[in-house]
């Protein structure tokens, strides 16, 4: 069962999210962040398939502040017209989108049944679950997926106050290996893993996917969740 429902954050502000629920009592609840190109048809597939794993699915809107009803394909000009609402809502004052996210967490806390909630995310949306990881509240556990913009020196500044895994492609020319060392580094208790991959590998719908690594980096999160949430 998926459908978009409204969510409302701490000033008022409501927006749309895409909730799948599971058959049955949920194991858990999982905050999924949009990549760069709306709550589109990869996205909710996503949702859909965790949703089948027994959690609760949120992935909010989080364009919405700035454009409504984005649903982008992974063309050029749909490249630059997700990079662009990115800019766009990146430069929103004061903690941005990250209120928007605390209100997903405490709804799906809620819609699960007070069960506990995790945080994943691709690409902007893997920077954002780190962001939030480290500054929001009532998560168990955090997985970004090529965090554009995560490794820099001021994001590796923030500290997650949960379990975290990171996912990584070794191609990425967006993403540097030097860079995903320097977190590592810095944050030696998180879980962080390269693989022989470009940026959006797990994503079918882009020409960099790459269903080995997909697959074992699904599997690791699948294990992470299944002992932080469950």
């Amino acid at each position: 069962m998926s459908a978009f429902v409204k969510i409302t954050s701490a000033d008022g502000f409501t927006f749309p999210a895409y909730v799948a629920r599971p058959e049955g009592r949920a194991r858990g609840a999982l905050v999924l962040l949009q990549e760069i190109f709306g709550v589109n048809s990869h996205i909710r597939s996503v949702a859909d398939r965790w949703a089948a794993r027994g959690y609760l699915v949120v992935a909010p809107a989080t364009f919405s502040r700035v454009q409504a009803d984005v649903d982008l394909g992974y063309t050029g000009d749909d490249m630059k017209a997700g990079v662009a609402l990115k800019a766009r809502t990146e430069a929103l004052p004061g903690a941005g989108v990250l209120p928007d996210i605390q209100a997903c967490i405490d709804f799906a806390a809620r819609e699960s049944g007070g069960g506990k909630v995790g945080i994943f995310g691709f690409c902007w949306g893997g920077l954002l679950t780190w962001r939030a990881a480290a500054e929001l509240n009532g998560l168990s556990a955090a997985v970004p997926y090529y965090g554009g913009g995560m490794t820099t020196e001021k994001e590796i500044a923030r500290s997650p106050k949960v379990p975290l895994m990171a996912h990584f492609g070794d191609r990425d020319a967006h993403i540097s290996v030097e860079s995903v060392k320097a977190l590592e580094a810095a944050h030696p208790q998180i879980q962080v893993y390269l693989y022989a991959a470009d940026h959006g590998f797990n994503c079918d719908q882009r020409g960099s996917h790459d269903a080995a690594a997909a697959r074992l980096a699904d599997e690791r999160t699948q294990a992470f969740f299944a002992q932080h949430l469950g």
